[in-house]
């Protein structure tokens, strides 16, 4: 699988999680659990990441492919 990039770390969690739910795993996975707190949902991946202390980039990294792979198989 090519890596693609769909999202960056200014993407809203709000806009991700509208436009690709199957990433709701990873965010989870990685500590994220507040996915579905309203007011998580104007916040950008780089703000959110910072408020969780969690690097910005490996996990825009990670939500990219599971984007792609989602893809692949006709998921998103």
């Amino acid at each position: 699988m090519e890596y693609r990039e769909y999202i960056t770390a200014e993407t809203q969690i709000g806009e991700l999680l509208m436009q690709y739910p199957v990433v709701v795993p990873v965010l989870v996975s990685m500590g994220m659990e507040c996915v579905g707190c309203p007011s998580s949902q104007r916040e950008s991946l780089a703000d959110a990441c910072f408020v969780h202390g969690l690097e910005v980039g490996p996990l825009v990294r990670a939500l990219n492919y599971r984007i792609g792979a989602a893809k692949e198989k006709g998921e998103a």
